[in-house]
């Protein structure tokens, strides 16, 4: 009977460690589609990214599913963008779009950011009309919905706004060329800083932007040459769409990447078409930012 007892002991310790073991080894193992784990992105990684030439993709997301997919294949940031205002809930612009929508999808992101990538929220229209109000609504965004970073539209009318976010430790990207929440005064969704004019006023602001403590700027819709001057002229990255591949880095809006938008710019490239899973469709997108594949002339603005 001892005898018996001590073999049953010695199995249900063997069984122990090897369930321990399993479970050891399940928690290790990479995903299917997952790469290698890789360090988390933060802003001074993506600082260094800009100096070792390294590309940054960047995708919008605006739920914990897709933002899974996206971090698990390879995505450097998440873009919480108040685009979610046409592609989610069928708008015709983003000007609609509330702070309590932006933060319950900036929450809803990062739930299902797990693995490495940051996540950036947008200050939605008129939430930053004064520095004070875009301390609150930042404050909002970072401690309910836990964003790493957050974006607003604007160039100079808006250096003491970033001035005072950085100051008060908030990682802001600022966003220029084409501002979807100035639409309507912009005429419609149109290239920016064709002229010479133009092209030297935007390039002042991002450098100022950057003095008053910016940690990226993104550019939409802006002639290559003039993206290429931006990015060489600023220390911090730059990320574009419809900008040319001499930026830093590229943002796409999710469903047009993946085909799925009524109306797709001319900018944006579906990716699903061609590797027919939504995973394979973001892996291919990442691949093609990094190797510079992505964007062609076609996708660029002269």
């Amino acid at each position: 009977m001892r005898l018996l007892h001590r073999k049953i002991r010695v199995r249900t310790v063997d069984w122990l460690c090897a369930s321990r073991a399993f479970l050891d080894w399940n928690r290790r193992r990479p995903l299917v589609g997952e790469s290698a784990k890789k360090p988390r992105v933060t802003v001074t990684r993506l600082r260094n990214m800009k100096q070792s030439g390294e590309k940054i993709a960047m995708l919008t997301g605006y739920d914990a599913s897709f933002a899974r997919i996206l971090d698990r294949n390879g995505v450097d940031v998440i873009l919480i963008g108040d685009s979610l205002g046409m592609v989610i809930q069928g708008r015709e612009t983003t000007i609609p779009v509330t702070m309590d929508e932006m933060v319950y999808h900036t929450r809803a992101v990062a739930a299902g950011v797990m693995e490495r990538a940051l996540t950036l929220a947008d200050l939605p229209f008129m939430s930053y009309t004064s520095p004070e109000m875009a301390l609150r609504n930042c404050a909002r965004l970072m401690q309910e919905g836990n964003a790493q970073m957050v974006k607003l539209e604007g160039g100079a009318p808006q250096v003491e706004t970033v001035r005072q976010l950085t100051h008060h430790g908030v990682p802001v990207c600022a966003h220029l060329g084409l501002q979807p929440q100035s639409v309507h005064k912009l005429g419609g969704y149109k290239v920016q800083g064709r002229d010479e004019a133009a092209a030297r006023r935007m390039l002042d602001d991002c450098l100022m932007l950057q003095d008053a403590g910016a940690d990226m700027l993104l550019l939409e819709c802006v002639p290559v040459a003039l993206a290429e001057r931006i990015t060489g002229s600023v220390e911090i990255p730059v990320i574009g769409i419809g900008a040319g591949r001499g930026c830093d880095g590229q943002v796409l809006v999710l469903h047009d990447m993946l085909g799925i938008s009524p109306r797709a710019p001319s900018f944006s490239m579906d990716f699903l078409q061609d590797t027919g899973t939504i995973p394979k469709a973001v892996q291919a997108y990442v691949e093609a930012v990094k190797n510079q594949s992505f964007p062609t002339d076609a996708h660029c603005f002269v």
